[in-house]
């Protein structure tokens, strides 16, 4: 969809209702999706188990409905008895699942913002530096401050904001513009994943590199309850804004004299949603690590199937990010066999080739 026709939705999903039938498809497409490639990841592991049995696990209603188990998994206390095969499920490969479904909602909400804050389809939490921002501070601490662990997704955030101020203060000349924004987050990105190749030197441990690897591929190996535990709120939050604020963003898309013509105070709402979107961004980026591409290609599927009006975007990432997150890591995981691989490298060579393929198909990749 061009540029023409995406901003002409604006008006004309606001007059005759934006929940539509293609929508309501699609999100329940993605729901789909994510619930079929949720039961194949489950279905693999070290622990020897049959398909069947797993899908079992995942159903068990013992488990299902049981207010300690969920108490054991979401706050940390102690688990009541299970069998063997719901323990393994629900303790080591479902929470996987649930950390690529808050990795997918985050990184797609906020590519989503980011592309109506700087109003270029270029935008990402890359392109503005936050992603740089919020990995060398989770890379700090992993490799020099393991003890603050815990605190990974207020460490993200703040080193995603610190970036991102930077970015800000840069491109300000008496306010931003788009063009500066995006062109000084470039700068700031390389400075700050400098940062991050300098960081293994002080590293001793060669697990804690390895962790590191890993973490700067983007990778869901590995990951539990804890993980689960410490994204929730913060990526919860941020959601709910972000779908609060979608009428804001459809104006910030006018251009910036119209919507100070419409009494929107434009730095200031660009400010604030750019923080809803560097929480997103921190939240997945604390648990899965820099997943490549994702934030980029995921609000460019939505809006080319559900249209431009961002009260139906950020619906449509709400739920594709998650279907399309859990997707790649199942393909991460058995595209070779026993060994797995980052599933950043998936989002990579997929989000690569559909980028090229967006960049032929417009005519310009300015503003949105």
């Amino acid at each position: 969809m061009g540029e023409s026709q995406s901003a002409g939705t604006h008006v004309s999903t606001g007059e005759q209702g934006w929940i539509t039938g293609t929508l309501v498809l699609f999100c329940l497409a993605s729901t789909i999706v994510t619930i079929v490639a949720g039961f194949v990841q489950v279905s693999f592991g070290a622990y020897s188990m049959t398909v069947l049995e797993a899908w079992q696990a995942v159903t068990d209603t013992d488990v299902v409905f049981d207010l300690e188990a969920w108490s054991a998994f979401l706050m940390g206390t102690e688990r009541p008895e299970m069998s063997t095969n719901s323990i393994v499920v629900w303790e080591i490969r479902l929470p996987r699942v649930f950390v690529g479904i808050i990795a997918g909602t985050t990184l797609a909400i906020s590519g989503a913002i980011f592309q109506a804050v700087t109003r270029n389809e270029l935008a990402s939490p890359f392109v503005l530096g936050v992603s740089s921002g919020a990995g060398f501070a989770v890379l700090a601490t992993l490799v020099v401050f393991s003890g603050l662990t815990p605190f990974l997704p207020l460490i993200a955030a703040l080193g995603g904001a610190i970036a991102f101020l930077i970015v800000y203060g840069i491109a300000w000349k008496g306010g931003t513009s788009p063009v500066r924004l995006v062109l000084a987050g470039v700068v700031v990105s390389m400075v700050f994943q400098s940062l991050q190749q300098g960081l293994f030197f002080f590293a001793d441990d060669l697990g804690v590199v390895q962790t590191a690897i890993a973490w700067l591929t983007g990778s869901l190996t590995g990951t539990g309850w804890s993980e689960v535990r410490i994204a929730t709120l913060p990526a919860t939050v941020a959601v709910a804004v972000a779908l609060a604020g979608a009428r804001q963003l459809n104006v910030l898309l006018l251009g910036e004299q119209t919507a100070q013509s419409l009494g929107m105070r434009v730095e200031r709402v660009r400010f604030l949603l750019s923080g809803v979107a560097i929480l997103a961004a921190s939240a997945a980026i604390s648990v899965a690590g820099i997943v490549s591409f994702f934030g980029l290609v995921v609000p460019h599927i939505v809006r080319n199937v559900v249209g431009g009006d961002y009260r139906q975007l950020m619906i449509g990432c709400l739920f594709a990010g998650p279907a399309l997150m859990v997707t790649a890591d199942v393909g991460a995981r058995l595209a070779l066999g026993g060994t797995q691989i980052p599933v950043g490298v998936v989002t990579g060579l997929i989000g690569g080739p559909y980028f090229l393929y967006l960049m032929r198909k417009q005519r310009s990749m300015g503003e949105l």
